[in-house]
């Protein structure tokens, strides 16, 4: 990067003191929970959406594309995060391999994808919320205003404490899982998998209803089951040794959210059927519901276990929020301000106004679908950007020390790439404005990189200053 891209605030001690993150919060058992709690909620609500897009084999080939997807893809960030171990994390990333404006981009698209995530969840919250019947509330914005004023709350109080919250959630929510792995076995019929009539649709059949058409449709809400999972490596500042617990932290958390999504998207609509699960707001009770009354004491622990998933999901993405925001303004890509911390090492700005901005979406919109098709557009084009800079890493810099390789190195990667290509363009046939305005605004914020932020980089934070050295390197090669 030349002089003139960096600001004079890199000389500026005074500036980084107070944008400081509480370093060895957690360890990589905390950080496999956090992997968890990121994605917990896509188990209790949201992927059945694809049922009703793509019929049950529709949304079963998704899944499984996307679960390959996300596999190849998680090992790769397990390499990069001991490697390049940031708040930044994808954008830090992208930043070593891609340049300033990769990194910048990939930042941009991971902040859209946290940011609108919890409005899509906060309308999941309400739908559960509803069901319950609690304090005699219904589905709307008190609710959303509820949810984000108390857990934004708990971040700003501080990390330590929020990440061991997020656990103790978390494991809740994994034994209403379990309950309902048990509850629904038994209960299991196959045949109310596939009963939803053909459409008539190109290639379609009992299986695909839809047909082809409708397994690409799927894929948004196959994504579903594992969004956010990339998000442990923004915890690498606040992790006590990343170069060891990174690697072991992700790789568990995906390993288990791929047996959630498997007993999911099996037992739920074989027991419920696939039909009206396909429309449920709450589908895990309802499928209990289902199978053993409406009175079921099973279903009612679980309806209250599910609302403790939503809101690990809701809490943990807060926190992914708030770190890449941190990063990205810490370096001078956003506005400065938004980095500041307080005096428990929390940066508050950024954790109230991604919240205030994701309340406002949810209490307009209340459509949780729409939402996240919008987060799956950002989470997408970020998987593309991520992707490819592990191999361009890879290519670059083979003799960079890694805390972890990735098995299979760059083809593992590229098939991951490929997927994340083919997902990007599902988000469109889902809902094609949606999708286009989301890609309007992620065009805005790169015109913002072209014409300001990028001539008011910070060179001292820790993203930047990897990839000055990297450059210095390079120069003495």
């Amino acid at each position: 990067m030349s002089k003139s891209q960096v600001d004079g605030t890199s000389g500026n001690d005074d500036y980084m003191q107070h944008r400081q993150l509480k370093a060895g919060a957690a360890g990589w058992i905390l950080l496999a929970g956090l992997g968890v709690s990121y994605v917990i909620s896509g188990d209790f609500a949201g992927w059945n959406i694809g049922i009703s897009e793509g019929g049950w084999g529709g949304l079963l080939i998704a899944t499984v594309l996307m679960g390959v997807m996300y596999t190849c893809m998680v090992f790769g960030l397990a390499e990069m995060s001991s490697t390049l171990p940031t708040s930044g994390a994808g954008y830090g990333f992208a930043r070593r391999a891609l340049g300033p404006l990769g990194g910048y981009a990939t930042g941009v698209a991971v902040l859209i994808e946290y940011a609108v995530a919890p409005a899509a969840i906060a309308v999941f919250i309400g739908g559960y919320v509803e069901a319950l019947g609690l304090f005699g509330l219904t589905n709307g914005w008190p609710i959303y205003l509820a949810a984000y004023a108390i857990f934004v709350g708990v971040h700003l109080y501080g990390v330590g404490e929020a990440l061991k919250l997020m656990f103790a959630i978390t494991v809740v929510a994994v034994a209403a899982l379990v309950a309902t792995v048990i509850g629904l076995i038994p209960k299991f019929d196959a045949a109310n998998l596939t009963n939803i009539e053909p459409d008539g649709s190109a290639m379609s059949s009992a299986l695909l209803p839809m047909g082809i058409t409708g397994v690409l449709a799927a894929l948004v809400y196959g994504i579903w089951f594992f969004l956010a999972v990339e998000g442990v490596p923004l915890a690498a500042e606040e992790t006590s040794d990343p170069k060891k617990d990174m690697p072991k932290g992700i790789i568990v958390a995906m390993l288990l959210l791929l047996v959630f999504a498997a007993f999911m998207l099996t037992l739920v609509p074989g027991a419920g059927g696939a039909d009206a699960i396909g429309q449920s707001d709450n589908p895990l009770p309802e499928a209990l519901r289902t199978a053993y009354g409406d009175s079921s004491a099973l279903a009612e622990f679980v309806n209250y276990a599910g609302l403790a998933g939503l809101i690990a999901s809701f809490f943990s993405i807060i926190y992914a929020y708030s770190r890449q925001l941190f990063a990205l303004s810490r370096a001078g890509y956003l506005p400065r301000f938004l980095s500041l911390t307080g005096s428990r090492k929390t940066p508050w700005v950024a954790l109230i106004v991604p919240g205030t901005i994701g309340f406002l979406l949810a209490a307009i919109l209340q459509d949780g679908g729409i939402l996240i098709n919008i987060a799956v557009f950002g989470a997408t084009v970020s998987y593309v950007l991520l992707n490819l800079s592990h191999i361009m890493l890879r290519r670059r810099e083979p003799d960079l020390e890694r805390g972890y390789r990735t098995p299979g190195g760059v083809v593992t990667t590229g098939v991951a790439l490929v997927l994340s290509v083919i997902a990007v363009i599902a988000t469109f046939f889902v809902d094609e404005l949606a999708a286009g305005i989301t890609a309007a605004v992620f065009l805005a914020f790169l015109a913002y990189f072209q014409f300001y932020s990028r001539h008011h980089v910070v060179g001292n934070a820790p993203e930047e200053e990897f990839s000055s050295i990297d450059d210095a390197e390079s120069t003495l090669r």
